[in-house]
């Protein structure tokens, strides 16, 4: 009744084969892209942009980035948040040296830095996984605070060590600094977010994508069947640290606009993409949003209703809103590993077959 297949009917591989088969899925995704580009932003403010929308976004490009590493490929990474600060800075040394570069560009060159230097990071993988793996990437975590702190030419010998996004157009519209409207952010934002999960979505059904989940499956037996490791390995290292790069420079560009490395992206920002991955669904584009949402939204509806709607104090909710954030993790770690993906197509599966039994 809510949720049929009767009907579609398909002639060709191409069709079959399509992202969304079933003619209610397609109508689903074209009305939440017409809503999402033709309304959302006639409604949009300052709060739901910061709080909300331009967050989930750009958590959404990087929580991608990750699982493709983790999901697709199986390679443990804890270094994300130094990748971000990567594209931060990236995009900070050409806005400051290219004035005329199209913001576009800027944060294209900026993932590109950023997958160069993840593809570095990720050499140690053609020897080492799993638990020395996820140590080798936490160090670089470490390693690329320490660099952006250290040497002041990253933020062009500031004083106070703090970078500053200078303002940009694009189109005519400001898109960066304290003038820029919730609206052009937030469709700049969507944009690259649109292209980049259709172009993540494209690659994983790929070759390139078979590649890495042989790798991930068995790599000893994917090296026997013709797979190579070395590049399997580093191209899933230099694809995910591309989106994160992305992730990084608009963190910093459009959203931030002011950024210190430690606060910004320290090892806090690694796990907590790390958790938008693992509570979405390990391999899973439709996971990535999921868990981005559900990291972005559940903070901000947990303050509201026990700081506006109990008169909590700010401090207590904040380590309460610890307490259940892990509390959450151990529970789908436990209970529904694959996370907030598997749960949905679960539902898709009853309602397909509702009201019988299953």
């Amino acid at each position: 009744m809510f949720y049929r297949e009767a009907g579609d009917f398909t002639t060709n591989y191409a069709e079959d084969n399509q992202t969304f088969p079933i003619r209610l899925d397609r109508m689903g995704y074209y009305a939440t892209m017409i809503v999402a580009f033709c309304v959302v932003p006639f409604f949009i403010n300052d709060y739901w942009a910061s709080a909300v929308l331009l967050p989930f976004l750009i958590y959404a490009i990087a929580a991608i980035g990750l699982n493709i590493l983790v999901g697709y490929c199986g390679q443990v990474s804890l270094g994300s948040g130094g990748f971000m600060a990567v594209g931060a800075y990236a995009s900070y040394k050409l806005m400051t040296s290219f004035p005329d570069m199209s913001m576009i560009i800027v944060v294209l060159l900026s993932g590109l830095i950023t997958a160069m230097v993840g593809a570095a990071f990720g050499l140690p993988s053609l020897r080492i996984k799993g638990f020395y793996l996820a140590v080798a990437t936490l160090a670089s975590q470490f390693f690329l605070v320490w660099l952006f702190n250290k040497v002041a030419w990253f933020y062009n010998y500031s004083a106070s060590g703090q970078i500053n996004a200078p303002e940009r157009t694009v189109l005519g519209f400001v898109i960066t600094g304290p003038n820029a409207a919730p609206a052009v952010t937030y469709l700049f934002c969507l944009a690259f977010a649109v292209g980049l999960a259709w172009l993540a979505r494209n690659m994983t059904r790929s070759n390139t994508g078979r590649r890495w989940m042989a790798i991930r499956d068995m790599d000893i037996a994917a090296e026997i069947i013709g797979v190579n490791p070395l590049g399997a390995k580093l191209s899933a290292f230099a694809v995910s640290s591309f989106y994160i790069g992305v992730a990084g420079s608009l963190m910093f560009t459009v959203y931030l606009g002011a950024v210190e490395v430690g606060e910004a992206f320290g090892i806090t920002k690694s796990f907590l993409l790390l958790f938008m991955v693992i509570i979405g669904g390990l391999g899973s584009i439709f996971g990535s949003f999921a868990g981005a949402a559900f990291m972005v939204l559940f903070p901000v509806l947990l303050k509201n209703v026990l700081v506006g709607q109990l008169g909590w104090a700010t401090n207590i909710a904040a380590h309460f809103e610890f307490v259940i954030v892990g509390g959450l993790i151990v529970i789908f770690l436990i209970m529904e590993p694959h996370g907030l993906a598997a749960i949905w197509r679960v539902v898709k599966e009853k309602l397909r077959l509702w009201p019988f039994p299953h």
